[in-house]
């Protein structure tokens, strides 16, 4: 196996979450050399590893005909010893089937049981190589960034949707509380720097000092920023899985979404905060019932008593 073509999913947590099985191929296929397809937030984490090649946006979603550009593409491409994706739409099956490569494989979820994503996607890998391999860690190959004091990450933000995230005014009680032990920088994607400066607001109102960094980085920049990290305070996010990939001790605050599926993998320096609710795991993007206490219900008092214990 000399050439493969991956697609990677379009959220950044899950990409991360594809890089144990990613890794698993390259321990078969030690030479091998990778493309890397997909979404320009996830693909950004493969620009130095030391397997990839090649990295393609896909960009089809900007052409008047996103069928002819998939086609087109594919068929501008080498040919490869195999290409997979590790999405499930039609139109990533059909550009896999476009492909110029011996072996194709389209990801699909092998059993209806509760496992981890990180196994799922690894299993697809199983079956599509015929190997037999066990997810290890995840992997980036970026170097963290040296901090000259203790710091602690707050990250707001979920990508998902507002049910995901916890609030800006809890989040802030908790960095006071931790403000003496370690400088404060606030993450967040594009879309929540509003989020971002709500707790910079009620930091300022109280006199402590913070960094916000919220929208202001690359995808490099955050994963060396959060890589170099004494403690990141997160929802169930991208950077949260980008935390556990440099084994950052952690506090993932989880509310509609199932943290047996999708919690920190690998990481022993990682905690979960939640509260147990007869509608709890919704997955929904938005609180189907207007309530929220799934998220509401979690106090600044359990994140600080979850660092302690």
């Amino acid at each position: 196996m000399k050439k493969i073509l991956i697609e990677v999913p379009t959220w950044l947590g899950d990409c991360v979450m594809t890089t144990p099985a990613i890794e698993n191929i390259i321990k078969t296929y030690p030479k091998v050399k990778i493309t890397i397809f997909g979404a320009f937030v996830s693909t950004a984490i493969f620009t130095e590893h030391p397997n990839v090649e090649t990295i393609i946006l896909d960009e089809s979603k900007k052409s008047s005909s996103r069928l002819k550009w998939l086609w087109n593409k594919a068929k501008e491409l080498d040919e490869f010893d195999a290409a997979l994706t590790f999405r499930r739409t039609l139109f990533s099956k059909l550009f896999i089937w476009f492909s110029n490569a011996k072996t194709k494989g389209y990801y699909k979820r092998y059993t209806k049981k509760v496992i981890h994503q990180v196994i799922r996607y690894n299993d697809f890998i199983n079956k599509t190589f015929n190997l037999a391999t066990e997810a290890e860690d995840l992997k980036i190959y970026f170097e963290p960034f040296e901090y000259n004091k203790p710091t602690l990450g707050i990250n707001p933000g979920a990508s998902y949707g507002s049910a995901k995230r916890w609030y800006p005014e809890k989040f802030a009680k908790v960095a006071k509380e931790l403000s003496k032990q370690y400088n404060i920088l606030i993450f967040g994607g594009p879309a929540e720097v509003d989020m971002a400066n709500d707790i910079e607001a009620e930091l300022t109102k109280s006199n402590v000092a913070c960094q916000n960094i919220a929208g202001k980085t690359s995808i490099k920049e955050l994963c060396q920023k959060i890589g170099g990290l004494k403690l990141f305070i997160t929802g169930d996010s991208g950077p949260m899985h980008v935390a556990a990939a440099f084994k950052v001790s952690t506090i993932a605050i989880f509310g509609p979404t199932k943290d047996k599926e999708t919690s920190q993998w690998m990481n022993p320096k990682g905690k979960i905060v939640k509260k147990s609710m007869v509608c709890a795991p919704c997955m929904k993007r938005t609180c189907p019932l207007k309530h929220h206490e799934c998220m509401k219900l979690i106090e600044a008092e359990d994140v600080l008593n979850s660092i302690t214990s």
